[in-house]
């Protein structure tokens, strides 16, 4: 099994737990996978959904607690890696990449959408950066734009295929029409790409495969084909370690393949998720908003079907019928919680 290099970074083992929220990998999950070898993802997204003072002055309780999860996931990790995922679409978004380069995390992940001024935010500090890509297009965009404003590039890519879970970064009718999109063929294009740049810039990039990734033939399948490393999200939330409620975990293992849909976020992106009763009422009737979180930059409460939120703090706290139950594609083939012990070892056990 080849160590995941990222620059003066180096995992034993060559799995990124996918960054989940709100609060589904806090600092006890991503801890745990980077004790083991791996790096641990922190979702940034409403961390302080549990702070005292979170209704009433939500911002400060947001970065406080980001600070507190990096730090604890540092200690329990005996300093292993641990990362950030913050959604580009976040309002506050420079905030808190700061704050999380200040609490001593090793790398910024940053997705939905286009992380054009990250390399501004990490100024001279050692933490590495990393966008979220679902095609080559947007992977020369973004390291277009570093190299020619910044003279910089990416420490690494996560390319996220159609098959993940959370927000998509496809079309409906893409996704309406998956065996359309030949993942395949653009992470190879992406591969070349990385190598373009990191010859320019006289650095491996490791290129990561995510979205899918269930099985021990599935990373195979990756390595195999370039990659340097992958990310995993659903299979790490039916973890005893997981940071969520255990009835969310057991909507996971209790799910059927055809109870997995996508739906429409209220920040213009379709998700996947599995269907309850909260997807189907709001079918049916639009739920009052009684608050906004001022969480994500493309909401507008008086338009949005249904804050997005306070669904995925239901999900967190195991309020299920009332929740958002974001997924993978692949979750209907959980059938019991294991240990990250486990899941690293069977995900990791063809290579």
């Amino acid at each position: 099994m080849k160590e995941l290099v990222i620059g003066n970074l180096v995992a034993k083992i060559p799995i990124i737990q996918g960054g989940m929220g709100i609060g589904i990998s806090r600092s006890n999950l991503a801890s745990s996978v980077s004790k083991l070898g791996g790096i641990g993802i922190i979702s940034g997204v409403n961390i302080g959904f549990d702070e005292p003072d979170f209704e009433t002055n939500t911002l400060e309780a947001n970065l406080r607690a980001l600070k507190k999860h990096i730090k604890l996931a540092k200690e329990k990790s005996n300093n292993g890696i641990i990362g950030v995922n913050l959604m580009v679409a976040m309002n506050n978004y420079e905030s808190h990449v700061k704050t999380s380069i200040e609490a001593g995390c090793d790398i910024i992940i940053s997705g939905a959408g286009l992380p054009m001024k990250l390399p501004t935010l990490i100024n001279n500090t050692s933490t590495k950066i990393a966008p979220i890509v679902s095609s080559a297009k947007a992977t020369n965009v973004i390291l277009k734009m570093w190299d020619k404003k910044y003279n910089t590039t990416a420490d690494l890519i996560i390319v996220e295929g159609p098959k993940a879970g959370g927000h998509l970064g496809f079309s409906n009718d893409d996704l309406d029409n998956i065996n359309s999109i030949n993942y395949d063929k653009e992470f190879s294009y992406i591969l070349k790409i990385a190598d373009e740049y990191g010859k320019k810039y006289n650095k491996n990039i490791p290129v990561i495969a995510a979205g899918g990734i269930s099985s021990s033939s599935d990373v195979k399948k990756y390595i195999d084909m370039g990659a340097s490393g992958i990310q995993v999200g659903t299979r790490f939330v039916a973890t005893y370690e997981c940071d969520a409620h255990d009835n969310f975990k057991n909507t996971y293992v209790n799910a059927n393949k055809e109870d997995i849909v996508i739906v429409k976020s209220p920040v213009g992106l379709p998700g996947r998720a599995i269907k309850n009763k909260f997807i189907e009422n709001i079918t049916i009737s639009k739920p009052k908003i009684s608050k906004c979180y001022n969480c994500l930059i493309p909401c507008k409460p008086k338009d949005t079907p249904y804050c997005i939120s306070l669904a995925l703090i239901n999900a967190v706290k195991g309020n299920i019928d009332n929740a958002l139950l974001f997924c993978g594609a692949d979750a209907y083939k959980i059938n019991s919680l294991s240990s990250v012990e486990e899941v690293i070892n069977d995900l990791t056990s063809e290579i």
